[in-house]
C-alpha cells in the first residue's frame, strides 16, 4: 500500500507548487549536453501546469559550497528546460529573497519558473530551518521529484517538507513504487545482481540483501575477493585480500538465511587491461598467476540466465566484468539481455540502478526493456543498504 501522497491527492489550481527536481545535468561549452534528467522531470511539471498550478522549480547544480559560482548557475539549464517542456520558463537569479519573490509572484496559473542554484547558499546542505522557511514562504505546496538527492537531509529535501503540505512527483512516485515492488513486497523467488570493483563499498548492500533475496549473484572485482576468500587463486586480478574475512561472513550469513550465492565458475582472463587484449576462458579455479580476471565466463552466464528463468523479481546494481572495455562486457551484456527478455515476456520484474549499472545496460541496449531503471546513484545504493532516506521518510510522514 502506498504510504505517501502524490500530486493526484492535491488541489493544485491557482496554487504555487515548489518542485524539488534534480537538474544536475552534464554541460559542455555552457550548454546542456544531455537533457535526460530534464526530460524525466517534464512529466511532473507539465501535469502540474495542466492542473492550473504555478510551478516553481528548486534544484542544486554542482558543488559551489555555499558560494555564488557563475559556471554553476542554473540559467542555461532553465533555457534548455523551456525547450524540453515546450513552454516558456522564467528564471530567478536567486532562490530566496526579493529576486525569487518577484519572479514567483509574477507567475500565472500554468506558468513555470526555475530558481537559482540552491547550493549558492551554505544553509541548503546544512538543512537549515530558517533557510527552509524562506523557501517555503514562496509557495503553498511542496513536491519532491528528486529521489536521487533524497538520501541527503537538506533544506530543500527534508526541512521544507515539515512546513508545507508535501507529496511525491511523478518521477519520485515511479521510483518508490518500483523499489517497493523489488524489495519491500516482492514476488519470490528474488534475485539480486551486485557487481563492481570493491567489496568494501558494497558490504552494507550485501549484508542487507542476503536476508531478503533468494539468489545473490556477485560479479566484477567483488567476485574475485569472494573467490580468494574460498582459497581460490585469482592471479593478478583486482582483489581486496584484506576483505576475505568479511566475504566469509557474508557467505555464512547467506547460508543461514537460505540465500544462494552465485560466483563465477569460469572466467575470461587477460594479461593486459586494454581494449582488444588477447583473452582466454579458463575454469575459475585455474587462473594463471600472471593473469587477471576481467569478466565472468560463458558457462557462468549460461547458468545464471537459466537460474533467472525461475525468478520473479530481479534487483541489479553493478556489472559482471570490466564492461567499459570490449570484449570484457560480454557477460554483463548476455545476462542483461536474458533479464530483459524475461521482463518483456512478463515473467520477471526487473529493477536496476546506479551510474555504472545504467551505463552497462545502455551498452547492452536493454536500458528501456527493464521494468524500471533508476538514474540515482547514492540514493539507490543507500536504499539497497536498507537505509531510511530522509527525503523519502518525510514524505511518508506527511
Amino acid at each position: 500500500m502506498r504510504q505517501f501522497k502524490t500530486i493526484d491527492d492535491l488541489d493544485l489550481a491557482g496554487k504555487t507548487v515548489l518542485v524539488r527536481c534534480d537538474l544536475n545535468v552534464p554541460m559542455k561549452d555552457g550548454a546542456v549536453s544531455d537533457a535526460t534528467r530534464l526530460e524525466r522531470s517534464a512529466l511532473t511539471l507539465n501535469d502540474l501546469a495542466a492542473a492550473g498550478a504555478r510551478v516553481c522549480v528548486l534544484s542544486h547544480f554542482g558543488r559551489p559550497k555555499g558560494q555564488r559560482v557563475p559556471e554553476m548557475s542554473l540559467k542555461p539549464v532553465a533555457e534548455a528546460f523551456a525547450e524540453v517542456l515546450g513552454r516558456p520558463v522564467a528564471f530567478a537569479a536567486d532562490c530566496v529573497g526579493p529576486e525569487a519573490e518577484a519572479v514567483v509572484g509574477g507567475l500565472k496559473d500554468g506558468d513555470v519558473c526555475v530558481l537559482e542554484n540552491l547550493r549558492f547558499h551554505a544553509e541548503e546542505e546544512k538543512n537549515d530551518a530558517d533557510f527552509a522557511a524562506k523557501l517555503a514562504a514562496l509557495g503553498d505546496i511542496y513536491v519532491n521529484d528528486a529521489f536521487s538527492v533524497s538520501h541527503r537531509a537538506h533544506a530543500s529535501t527534508e526541512a521544507i517538507a515539515r512546513i508545507l503540505p508535501a507529496a511525491a512527483g511523478r518521477l519520485m512516485q515511479a521510483e518508490l513504487d518500483a523499489l517497493a515492488q523489488a524489495l519491500e513486497a516482492p514476488e519470490h523467488p528474488v534475485a539480486a545482481v551486485v557487481g563492481g570493483a570493491k567489496v568494501s563499498t558494497k558490504m552494507e548492500v550485501l549484508g542487507n540483501l542476503v536476508a531478503k533475496v533468494d539468489l545473490l549473484i556477485i560479479g566484477g572485482g567483488m567476485a574475485n575477493t569472494f573467490l580468494h576468500a574460498q582459497g581460490i587463486n585469482v592471479g593478478k586480478s583486482l582483489c581486496e585480500h584484506d576483505m576475505a574475512d568479511a566475504a566469509k561472513d557474508i557467505l555464512a550469513r547467506a547460508e543461514a538465511a537460505g540465500c544462494e550465492v552465485a560466483l563465477p565458475v569460469d572466467a575470461v582472463i587477460a594479461r593486459e587491461f586494454k581494449e582488444g587484449a588477447p583473452s582466454d576462458v579458463v575454469d575459475a579455479r585455474a587462473v594463471p598467476d600472471d593473469a587477471m580476471i576481467l569478466d565472468a565466463g560463458p558457462v557462468t552466464v549460461k547458468h545464471l540466465a537459466e537460474r533467472l528463468k525461475d525468478c520473479r523479481t530481479l534487483v541489479w546494481n553493478g556489472p559482471l566484468g570490466a564492461f567499459e572495455i570490449k570484449p570484457f562486457d560480454d557477460a554483463t551484456n548476455e545476462l542483461a539481455l536474458a533479464a530483459a527478455a524475461l521482463t518483456q515476456a512478463g515473467t520477471l520484474t526487473s529493477v536496476a540502478g546506479g551510474g555504472d549499472t545504467v551505463a552497462a545496460l545502455v551498452n547492452a541496449g536493454v536500458h528501456t526493456e527493464f521494468s524500471y531503471v533508476s538514474a540515482a546513484g547514492g540514493a539507490f545504493l543507500e536504499w539497497l543498504e536498507g537505509k531510511d532516506l530522509p527525503g523519502v521518510a518525510i514524505l511518508r510522514a506527511a
